[in-house]
């Protein structure tokens, strides 16, 4: 098995959930999403994020509005909608859970076993 491959799949996994929390604080521009998923090490390209952030688009979860930039192009800024807010709230108890569960088997000691 290739670890690399096994990790950039988790990393997928999680990522629409990161994408949700990250536009939950408010109005956000897509370059700094890339920007901060960057920074967490959330490997991630334009070429990954814009289809995402159309399916979410499409399925009501989020929208978004164009602003007039001083520098250059309007800039697409993107919000939950209450169904989006709504779905992030089934993720995250869904991940409290898995985060539970996951401990509770990587944290017991081969003694216990």
């Amino acid at each position: 098995m290739n670890l690399e491959n096994t990790q950039v799949q988790m990393r997928k996994g999680i990522l629409e959930y990161c994408i949700l929390h990250i536009i939950a604080r408010g109005e956000v521009y897509a370059s700094d999403m890339l920007d901060e998923l960057t920074a967490a090490k959330m490997i991630v390209v334009e070429g990954t994020l814009y289809p995402l952030l159309t399916r979410l688009k499409n399925a009501g979860l989020l929208e978004y509005k164009w602003v007039e930039s001083k520098s250059g192009p309007p800039r697409k800024y993107y919000t939950l909608t209450g169904d989006g807010t709504g779905f992030l709230n089934g993720l995250t108890a869904t991940w409290n859970e898995l985060v539970s569960s996951t401990s509770l088997i990587t944290e017991k000691s081969k003694a216990t076993i």
